[in-house]
């Protein structure tokens, strides 16, 4: 498969209990490159509630999506997250809860993200020499959300927005959801998604993603992250 841009995600182990259902209910399973089919819950238009999020999968962007750089291969880029995941230690987290990030839902990060702020930071440092530039209609899109000086600084170097200081980890859940609706989408993720939270949470692998023709993404490898923890 061709792939149009490639980026780094955290994606959580296929196999965990709350895994599966976060995947399920965003009807996209990058592992296996295919739909997957969403729970039926009362009262919710699920299809609708994750049409936006739902081609990236379950995932935290580390290294945003990119477009390789002329004279630049994706065995190049392989090459280059072995080597970047060889010089990084795992992260281990209090955990995740639910939170609202203006109008979407999103999994964030419980206690001390330092480690993990890190880990981010090299990910879109050590790769960068393998992106291509923005085009300029990008950047201008992404400044018509209008962006501080530290956000416009970011923008220029390293093609995106929200990195480094201004990274701020979170998995997805919706998209842009009507403030009367928020409660019961809530409600629905506190029911069936939160028991199955892991308390710590592990991150013990990045995963290399490309985006297809279609815009969905798909996971291309995982890299075991097997440096040494900074004391």
């Amino acid at each position: 498969m061709t792939f149009t841009r490639y980026a780094i995600y955290y994606a959580p182990p296929a196999a965990a209990d709350w895994s599966v259902f976060a995947t399920q209910w965003l009807g996209w399973d990058m592992a296996a490159g295919q739909v997957a089919a969403q729970p039926e819950i009362s009262g919710l238009d699920l299809a609708g509630i994750t049409a936006v999020p739902r081609k990236y999968g379950l995932h935290a962007t580390l290294k945003p999506p990119m477009r390789l750089a002329e004279g630049y291969s994706l065995a190049d880029l392989q090459q280059a997250c072995t080597a970047l995941a060889a010089s990084q230690a795992p992260v281990v987290l209090e955990g995740l809860h639910l939170a609202r990030l203006g109008r979407f839902l999103a999994l964030r990060v419980s206690g001390d993200e330092t480690a993990l702020g890190r880990l981010a930071a090299a990910c879109v440092r050590d790769l960068d020499g393998l992106r291509a530039p923005a085009p300029q209609t990008e950047l201008e899109k992404r400044r018509a959300a209008g962006l501080t000086p530290a956000q416009e600084a970011n923008l220029v170097t390293w093609g995106y927005p929200y990195v480094l200081e201004q990274f701020r980890f979170h998995l997805t859940l919706t998209g842009k959801l009507p403030k009367a609706e928020l409660p019961a989408v809530e409600a629905a993720l506190e029911a069936h998604l939160m028991p199955l939270l892991p308390r710590p949470l592990a991150i013990s692998d990045i995963a290399l993603v490309g985006e297809d023709s279609d815009g969905s993404f798909h996971l291309i490898h995982r890299y075991a992250l097997s440096g040494t923890a900074v004391e």
